[in-house]
């Protein structure tokens, strides 16, 4: 009879294997991720606000590269890089001024399976594709997101490319683990296995300065940002308590289930107590907003519409109007390592796709629209835009 060690030791490299092997069908040949997308003069008009006419003038006077031909002659699209290069000829970026801070938004529940990390990955490409400067900073061992951007944790990165060395102490910098992505205007700290050490070691030796130290962090790199997302462990933990302390903002996802319904209220009543004995210590945490997004809602399913509904009444508006409704195209396209940002093209069929893409825009639109209410000067053009 074998070990139960040895065992679970001849898993664990299968499943590496397993991993690998996912990697090299989804990103053959050389298994480095790329933007495939590409937009169209259409899309390209209606993300940078200015007309088809505008563009091909800029393009004709040199302002504006052209975008590559096919083999057949006709033009492929435009990067995402591309679009941003005509935000920035243009003048349509979104800016932000001295009195507007950063957003630091942490997207949290402490129980897995609640889309956090699909609603992390999703929201931080949504918000870059508009032109925003975003930071997503993966704080979670099991490094979903980080595997989103085309990286196997731990194969592909080590201990010191993660928060890991900062929170020991032997970085005084966050500078030294962020990463550009391929998605144009995103930078990653990504994550893996070996930060849930962190875990133990911030509680070996607690004091009131140990829930700072991401706070602190983020405060030095901030200033090159408008927007930094971070996505904490499904756990009420030390790197979980230190991102609640480092936000100014929160997501709270929550699936229409009752045993979701029940752990978002114990994570609630949890971090509400935790943080009352952190703020005694080290001061007050002023969020700007906290929204519950309801997740992988099935309208088809009733059970889950009556519980929907019974929070609509019950939460009134510390809930998101959106909702991040499941979809086929969210799965197939997690199955290749992406999100529906990404894909090229449908996975699904043309009207799944469409549908999940307005789902998706609806919910990220409406959390931008709660960044810019937090931001005064993007408050005064709302106001004067009527949208107030």
């Amino acid at each position: 009879m074998a070990k139960g060690t040895e065992l679970i030791e001849e898993l664990v490299n299968r499943a590496e294997a397993l991993r690998r092997a996912f990697r090299d069908h989804n990103f053959t040949p050389d298994n480095v991720k790329l933007d495939i997308k590409r937009y169209t003069m259409k899309e390209a008009e209606e993300l940078v606000g200015r007309s088809h006419q505008a563009i091909r003038d800029a393009e004709d006077d040199g302002r504006l590269e052209r975008p590559e031909k096919g083999p057949n002659g006709r033009r492929q699209g435009f990067t995402l890089a591309q679009i941003n290069r005509m935000r920035d000829v243009f003048g349509t970026r979104p800016t932000t001024t001295d009195e507007d801070e950063p957003i630091i938004l942490a997207v949290s529940n402490f129980k897995g399976g609640s889309a956090k990390s699909t609603l992390s990955t999703h929201l931080a490409e949504y918000l870059a594709r508009a032109g925003y400067r975003v930071l997503l900073i993966d704080c979670d061992s099991q490094a979903s997101a980080t595997s989103t951007f085309g990286y196997l944790p731990d194969d592909d990165l080590d201990e010191e490319h993660t928060l890991l060395p900062y929170l020991r102490d032997e970085e005084d910098s966050l500078e030294y683990a962020i990463r550009p992505t391929y998605w144009d205007g995103l930078d990653l700290l990504p994550a893996n296995l070996r930060l849930y050490q962190a875990e133990y070691e911030l509680a070996h030796n607690v004091t009131p300065e140990t829930f700072s130290m991401l706070r602190e962090g983020i405060r030095d790199i901030a200033h090159r940002y408008q927007i930094i997302i971070m996505d904490p462990p499904p756990a009420l933990g030390m790197i979980s308590l230190n991102v609640m302390y480092a936000a100014n903002a929160l997501i709270i996802p929550m699936p229409p289930a009752m045993y979701d319904f029940s752990s978002t209220i114990s994570f609630l009543t949890m971090l509400y107590e935790t943080m009352s004995v952190i703020e005694k210590r080290l001061g007050s945490v002023d969020y700007k907003f906290v929204k519950i997004a309801i997740t992988r809602f099935d309208e088809n399913k009733s059970a889950q519409t009556a519980l929907v509904d019974l929070s609509e009444s019950e939460l009134g508006n510390a809930l998101l109007t959106a909702k991040f409704k499941e979809s086929a195209e969210i799965v197939t396209a997690g199955n290749l390592q992406r999100t529906v940002y990404e894909l090229d093209r449908p996975t699904t069929s043309a009207r799944v796709h469409k549908r999940c893409l307005n789902v998706l825009d609806t919910i990220n639109g409406e959390i931008e629209l709660l960044i810019r209410k937090s931001w005064p000067s993007h408050t005064r053009k709302l106001r004067a835009a009527g949208l107030l």
